[in-house]
């Protein structure tokens, strides 16, 4: 067997660019195939880690998955308000433990702005129901100041004492920016890598304070100065979604159908993890189709490697004679053919894992800033290994057409090559 080994490894190295290149292709292979894999399964994981310990989350009359996305992650617009008085009535019943407002609509420099209150940061959880926590400064406490998430930020530079103007709407363009009335950053949220990160917050006091004299998304009138807004009330009339802890969890589906049927307004009550199922189902198409492609282009490199070696046995059919010549059996010739596609493979899959992790840990800063996950350096999950497994398998397999071929031709050729 050690001769055989020896055989396959020098004939390896006489065929180095063939190798090399036979080896690239399938380390592509597999770096695209793990990197679909670990960034589908990084993705989900950080989108059930966004939201933790909320029973039940509530807006304006829409589909789940839209309330989930613009209440939780900041994508899209709600269909419709609550109104203030709503939310009170809910607030105070008797299954709810807690509460936390919610208003978007605004926006900073391509970050969103939310409007909320003291409860965001006493009870809002991510992860493994972890709290948030500041790296810098304190919660709000005045009208005009803010909290930004860490992502905000690095991105802008700001730190607390930072002035910031905030603009009316998504787009954050000159004429719809609130620029009579900057905000001062007081606390900087550290790290969660949810979109927490990307937020700023303020209280909900201070997006009705920043609308005075706005109407429908026009500014309509003169802006009353910061020192004159301090002096009114600014209890909100309406606000985009609330988020609930109950009591009991025994209560979740009594409280949900109680929204749902409210008669006042016409209101929307998911649970979370309902919600990111039906996210999941609707993405599922798209999964498929990204491991499918995966799975091709390792066929396509495995079949690379097929191609170059049979392309080489017919070169290497003298060499086959010689080692039968010399006293090599048929199964000798074939397990040596079997045992440099292993080997090529094997080198592959090592050079893919290799490049996979170098890739990663180079783009995953970019990864988490542009879109939000949070891809972990871990070690290769069971999942991994299998894929990895199928792939060294496919590789043993392909190297028996040429070993076979190579088995055949040895037992007739003889010392003599018919080419």
């Amino acid at each position: 067997m050690n001769t055989i080994l020896n055989l396959a490894w020098k004939s390896v190295r006489n065929r180095k660019a063939t190798a090399i290149l036979t080896i690239l292709t399938v380390a592509i292979s597999v770096i695209l195939l793990m990197g679909v894999e670990r960034i589908r399964t990084q993705a989900k994981s950080s989108f059930a880690n966004t939201i933790s310990s909320t029973d039940l989350i509530v807006g304006g009359r829409s589909g789940q998955v839209n309330l989930l996305l613009y209440s939780v992650f900041r994508i899209g617009n709600a269909t419709n308000n609550i109104d203030w008085k709503s939310y009170q009535e809910f607030a105070h019943n008797p299954a709810v433990k807690w509460t936390i407002p919610i208003s978007l609509g605004d926006s900073h420099k391509g970050f969103r702005v939310m409007g909320t209150n003291h409860n965001y940061f006493e009870h809002f959880r991510y992860g493994q129901k972890q709290p948030l926590s500041f790296s810098q400064g304190h919660e709000f406490k005045g009208l005009f100041q803010t909290v930004i998430g860490s992502d905000v930020a690095k991105s802008l530079g700001y730190h607390v004492g930072s002035k910031i103007i905030i603009a009316h709407g998504i787009s954050d363009v000159a004429f719809s920016r609130h620029d009579k009335l900057p905000f001062e950053v007081v606390g900087i949220l550290a790290p969660t890598g949810t979109p927490v990160d990307k937020t700023v917050h303020v209280s909900l006091e201070a997006i009705e304070a920043i609308h005075v004299g706005w109407e429908s998304g026009a500014h309509l009138g003169n802006t009353p100065s910061a020192d004159q807004l301090l002096k009114r009330d600014f209890t909100p009339n309406q606000i985009t979604a609330m988020l609930i802890g109950l009591k009991s969890k025994i209560q979740t589906f009594a409280l949900q159908r109680q929204i749902n049927t409210y008669p006042k307004e016409p209101l929307s009550a998911i649970i979370p993890g309902v919600a990111l199922q039906e996210l999941w189902g609707m993405m599922s198409v798209a999964e498929q189709a990204l491991m499918a492609v995966s799975v091709f282009v390792v066929i396509s490199g495995l079949l690379g490697m097929l191609s170059s070696l049979l392309t080489s046995l017919q070169e290497r059919r003298r060499e086959m004679a010689i080692l039968r010549a010399m006293g090599a059996r048929p199964k000798h010739v074939f397990s040596l053919l079997v045992l440099e596609a292993s080997a090529l493979t094997s080198v592959g899959i090592l050079v893919g894992v290799i490049g996979l992790y170098a890739l990663l840990g180079a783009v995953h800063p970019l990864i988490q800033h542009h879109y939000g996950i949070k891809v972990a350096m871990t070690g290769i999950t069971s999942h991994e290994w299998m894929l990895i497994g199928f792939v060294q398998l496919a590789g043993i397999l392909i190297g028996f057409i040429p070993a076979f071929r190579a088995y055949r031709q040895s037992l007739s050729d003889g010392m003599t090559i018919r080419i």
